[in-house]
């Protein structure tokens, strides 16, 4: 049986081997198929357009998007599992599925890092912390802060253990400090409750908070991610906000089945590494994704590590289904 620590090293090995990724063997003779774990019309499903198409030119063959939505993504990891392992199928991969779903859904059959491996990462975006100005009047990080050390504050997010509950989670941690939770059930409810008023504050990406920041109905006091979100250049990182160390992507890969034999791995590693243009760095940029581009050597132990990082939220906030 495959372990986690052997297949990172196992990857390790693979990428770090400029031959193979110079020289590949291999080309694939059918169309692939990319499982997409969310449905159509999302910021994941945009996203694992965008790369599909871009594959499929690189790779000389078409890449059929599959979505296969339930369970956090673990329907659509299934359904890659039981995919043939040839080459040929592919997984949008992302943070919740390997740095949350873990926590979430422990006995669910599926272990992402044991199961699959990551070819490359595509984007990232970021969670933005922003206050209901009508109800909450701070205009930073530390007022906000403060404020929740005088009085009881309320915030929202798109469901329990979701990546906007866990970025809450953090923040509350890090300062000492307490707010009740109301989860609600995916990003439309909370934008709904955030504009009327129900919570205080609230975690949600840059795909979903942009606009409402920018008419004025959110304010936008700090990004999640280690570097400012293009969408909202004005807002700071919440380590600029005085967060030392506080830095959670929602980011997006692609990966393979860990079975796939190593010729397809390298080829298609190659292709992922190859798509990372200008052009497609535009189209992601205008689904508010940010490019975030990994190089080949580091990316097994920047993956397991990101995936710890939340991991260790998940835990210290409680969190769990099963």
């Amino acid at each position: 049986m495959t372990t986690r620590r052997g297949a990172l090293a196992g990857l390790a090995t693979l990428l770090a081997a400029p031959a193979v990724l110079a020289q590949p063997a291999w080309t694939p003779s059918r169309p692939l198929r990319m499982f997409v774990t969310y449905p159509p019309g999302g910021v994941t499903d945009i996203v694992g357009r965008i790369s599909a198409d871009a594959l499929g030119q690189e790779l000389g063959q078409p890449v059929v998007v599959e979505n296969r939505a339930g369970a956090g993504g673990n329907v659509g990891m299934q359904a890659a599992l039981a995919a043939p392992a040839d080459g040929t199928t592919l997984l949008l991969g992302t943070v919740a599925m390997f740095g949350v779903n873990p926590i979430l859904y422990a006995n669910s059959g599926v272990d992402g890092v044991r199961d699959f491996v990551p070819l490359g990462m595509l984007g990232e975006a970021a969670n933005v912390l922003s206050a209901i100005p009508t109800r909450l009047d701070v205009r930073s990080v530390a007022a906000l802060v403060a404020e929740a050390k005088r009085r009881t504050l309320t915030y929202g997010s798109v469901g329990n253990g979701s990546s906007s509950h866990l970025s809450a989670v953090l923040l509350l941690k890090s300062q000492g400090i307490e707010a009740t939770h109301v989860p609600y059930r995916g990003s439309a409810p909370l934008v709904t409750a955030m504009l009327s008023k129900e919570v205080d504050f609230g975690f949600d990406t840059t795909a979903t908070s942009t606009a409402h920041v920018q008419s004025g109905a959110f304010r936008a006091l700090g990004v999640t991610t280690a570097r400012r979100a293009s969408s909202l250049p004005e807002v700071p990182t919440m380590q600029e906000a005085g967060l030392a160390g506080y830095a959670l992507s929602v980011w997006f890969g692609v990966f393979a089945p860990a079975a796939t034999p190593a010729a397809p791995r390298a080829r298609l590693a190659e292709a992922v590494a190859r798509i990372q243009t200008p052009a497609l760095a535009e189209k992601l940029r205008r689904a508010f994704v940010d490019p975030l581009t990994v190089p080949p050597a580091e990316l097994p132990g920047w993956f397991a590590a990101d995936a710890a990082r939340w991991q260790q939220v998940a835990r210290d906030a409680g969190i769990g289904l099963n």
